[in-house]
């Protein structure tokens, strides 16, 4: 069963003991499909800790009962805060699937919003040939592969489209010759 759950900010105030939790998070999230990225506790702690600075969103989904950090979501301002990235999101493994991660995007979106952010913007690597997207020349016909992407090992670009986020990019071999960045972005705030 899932466990209930709130959605609160990290901060430099946050105990030390969920920031090592929210750490562990990111080293064990993302080590199956993306390695390299926080790869041990020490990078996983300075993203935390570049995460609470201030001008930046940090919160985390706490289990009620126990306290527990379940999952967490960053932002970074860009554009003068016109436009926010979503950097990172990360859920236990365990509990994936269930709407913590859900929960925190539309918690994110949210706090974009009262601060008159106007756009969301995210990238979602493809280091492990998980779409077609990857090992193909996305220099040429840029559109069309983008137009006919699959999903071939259960990359989370469905799960923020599903979120009404679309593809509006990629950045070809961002992580090395085949392995691409897709960009994807959603207007948080109503056209006037």
């Amino acid at each position: 069963m899932l466990p209930s759950f709130q959605i609160l900010p990290l901060t430099p105030q946050t105990n030390p003991t969920l920031l090592e939790q929210a750490a562990n998070l990111l080293t064990i999230g993302f080590c199956e499909h993306w390695p390299d990225s926080w790869a041990d506790h020490e990078s996983a702690m300075e993203e935390i800790h570049e995460m609470i600075a201030p001008g930046r969103i940090c919160r985390a989904a706490m289990e009620n009962e126990t306290g527990e950090v379940l999952g967490w979501i960053g932002g970074i301002p860009e554009y003068d805060g016109n436009v926010w990235e979503l950097h990172p999101l990360v859920v236990r493994p365990d509990i994936q699937g269930h709407g913590i991660g859900r929960a925190l995007v539309i918690d994110f979106e949210a706090q974009v919003r009262v601060r008159g952010g106007l756009t969301i913007t995210l990238g979602s690597d493809d280091v492990d040939d998980m779409t077609t997207l990857a090992n193909v020349n996305l220099y040429e016909n840029t559109w069309d592969h983008i137009q006919n992407i699959r999903n071939l090992k259960g990359h989370p670009y469905e799960f923020y489209q599903k979120l009404g986020y679309v593809i509006t990019g990629v950045v070809p071999d961002a992580n090395g010759p085949g392995k691409p960045d897709i960009m994807l972005s959603k207007r948080v705030q109503k056209e006037s």
